[in-house]
């Protein structure tokens, strides 16, 4: 095996470490130290990440590609239906992913805010996209501009996301 199909092996393991660590207790509640206790050498951990920040976010890059591509390959078009019945299964079937999603969006640590904003650019985009579909195929009234129809849609997203997290993922806290 080549060195950089070893190197890869190890972080695939430590993201899956990070990942059940993150998505079970949170950014604020995980340790390295329990990431470890999986079989990882801290040495082999501090090689890859710099630091339990470095591992964070790329847990949260993960968790919004992941459900990026779970979305754009469900072929949603302009249903916004199907876009949240595709989300919430993607939550259902992906706990540990769901409350990283979640805890990133909603309660990000202070300091990785700008980084998680950075991380969720095309989800966002994916999402304005959507949102574009479905109003360009639509008669807005007369006194609702675009701007203030694509502004509600954000809205109900945040809300969407305040709603499913406290109500479909409290097992998961």
């Amino acid at each position: 095996m080549k060195k950089e199909e070893k190197t890869e092996l190890t972080k695939k393991k430590i993201l899956s470490a990070a990942l059940q660590e993150f998505g079970s207790n949170g950014y604020r509640g995980a340790s390295l130290n329990a990431i470890c206790e999986s079989g990882i050498p801290k040495g082999l951990l501090y090689h890859n990440f710099k630091n339990k920040d470095a591992l964070y976010l790329s847990c949260v890059e993960l968790c919004f590609q992941s459900l990026t591509k779970c979305l754009k390959e469900a072929n949603i078009g302009n249903d916004l239906e199907k876009y949240m019945r595709v989300r919430m299964e993607f939550f259902e079937k992906n706990k540990m992913e769901a409350r990283i999603f979640f805890d990133s969006v909603l309660q990000p640590p202070e300091v990785l805010s700008a980084k998680i904003a950075e991380l969720k650019k095309e989800f966002d985009e994916f999402n304005r996209e959507l949102y574009r579909e479905i109003l360009d195929s639509i008669q807005l009234w007369d006194r609702i501009t675009y701007d203030d129809a694509m502004k509600y849609f954000i809205m109900l997203q945040d809300m969407f996301n305040h709603s499913f997290s406290s109500q479909n993922c409290q097992n998961v806290y």
